[in-house]
């Protein structure tokens, strides 16, 4: 209070996890190594925000009944608050930490975050479709990889480190997987076991 007037936050539109929170010299993403294991943190993808970034930018009642349907996203804020658990714990280990780079997953879900987190190493990646965690069955290639579910980020982790990290996570109680592994050739593959792979670009 100043001057008798109060000030504060309400209803904030989003909380970046961290913020205010992680040493100054851990927020710099390593150029990490080929080899690199890539990891998903948090819940399971849905077919939820099929273009949800895109139906934001509609005028409303413009879009396609099942566009709208699509678009809308469903939070967690129970696994939400047990990977950010999971996040502090790895950067409170300084030097330590496990998490060489990490980006939060948007719009354009795992599509977006991955080739974003690999390109920023100058990297490449190539990733196994099966690997992905679903909550629902009988998604296609494009519904898995570009869905918007919330509370996930994705994350540059050291061969060596995957254990103690596999460790924090069972202590949170949070899931993860391992879904690709970082090439040296600037190149993007998704992969599955039947068929052509969905996904096979330059970066």
């Amino acid at each position: 209070t100043v001057d008798g007037v109060v000030r504060g936050y309400h209803k904030p539109i989003m909380i970046a996890g961290g913020l205010g929170h992680i040493q100054d010299g851990l927020t710099h993403k390593i150029e990490f190594p080929p080899g690199t294991l890539l990891v998903q943190l948090g819940g399971p993808g849905m077919r939820i925000g099929m273009g949800g970034s895109a139906a934001s930018s509609m005028a409303t009642g413009t879009n396609a009944a099942n566009l709208d349907f699509d678009s809308v996203q469903r939070g967690n804020p129970e696994i939400e608050r047990r990977a950010q658990e999971v996040i502090n714990q790895c950067w409170a280990q300084g030097s330590a930490n496990p998490i060489l780079a990490i980006h939060d997953v948007g719009a354009g879900g795992l599509s977006n975050a991955f080739p974003e987190l690999v390109n920023d190493a100058g990297r490449g990646a190539r990733f196994d479709m099966s690997q992905i965690p679903l909550e629902e069955s009988g998604m296609s290639p494009r519904e898995i990889w570009s869905n918007e579910s919330q509370e996930r980020y994705v994350l540059a982790l050291s061969p060596e480190s995957l254990d103690a990290f596999s460790a924090l996570c069972a202590r949170e109680r949070c899931p993860f997987a391992v879904v690709g592994v970082a090439t040296y050739d600037a190149h993007l593959t998704l992969h599955q076991a039947a068929g052509q792979d969905p996904v096979d670009i330059p970066l």
